[in-house]
């Protein structure tokens, strides 16, 4: 018997359904495993008379609150308003705009991810699988570190298992300096996590 609570799929034993792997491919085995918030064990429900299909391209996700494939600029609101750029071909800081593709960045439909336009096999995600704060450009994994969700005006992860709270992205002691690193704190009600999403294609230089 199973039962279905929103976001797992659960036996009478507490075990919840997985993709085998944690891989998402066609055509990959469901098991039956511990439960560890990994973004495999997580299910929609969707009725056949209600489903209308998943967002293409420039349609908006109203699960994630973004635009599928529409790139746009991340801006803080702290200060003089810095964009959200990859430093180093990896590390993400604040700094002044420039219209580099480094400040552009797109969410994905297929793995859920925010990439970068600079390396679109890259996602935003935090270092060492969540272990760290710092935010950094890795490897799309689609797990709940690089897997983010935007809320009125903060880019916010899934629960993290380990700390139990979402994981808010934070410009480092709210300080408007050129360079200034991201990371990725527990929600503290600061202008150093409020930020404005603008569209590329709405956005004038």
């Amino acid at each position: 018997m199973f039962k279905y609570d929103g976001t797992y799929v659960t036996n009478e034993h507490g075990k919840v359904m997985s993709t085998q792997g944690n891989s998402d491919n066609e055509g990959r085995n469901i098991v039956i495993w511990n439960k560890q918030d990994w973004t495999s064990q997580h299910w929609d429900v969707a009725y056949v008379d209600e489903w209308k299909g998943e967002p293409g391209k420039g349609e908006l996700n109203e699960d994630f609150g973004l635009y599928v494939q529409r790139p746009f600029y991340l801006i803080t609101k702290v200060g003089m308003g810095r964009f959200l750029e990859v430093v180093d071909n990896k590390w993400v800081v604040i700094k002044s705009e420039s219209g580099r593709n480094t400040q552009q960045w797109w969410f994905d439909q297929k793995s859920f991810t925010i990439k970068t336009q600079s390396r679109g096999s890259h996602s935003l995600a935090i270092n060492k699988n969540g272990g760290d704060d710092q935010i950094h450009i890795d490897g799309t994994k689609s797990q709940w570190w690089d897997i983010w969700y935007w809320s009125g005006s903060q880019l916010k992860t899934r629960e993290d298992p380990k700390r139990k709270h979402e994981r808010v992205l934070t410009v480092t002691d709210g300080i408007d300096k050129e360079a200034n690193i991201v990371k990725a704190m527990k929600a503290d009600g600061t202008a150093s996590q409020e930020w404005r999403i603008v569209y590329v294609d709405e956005h004038k230089f």
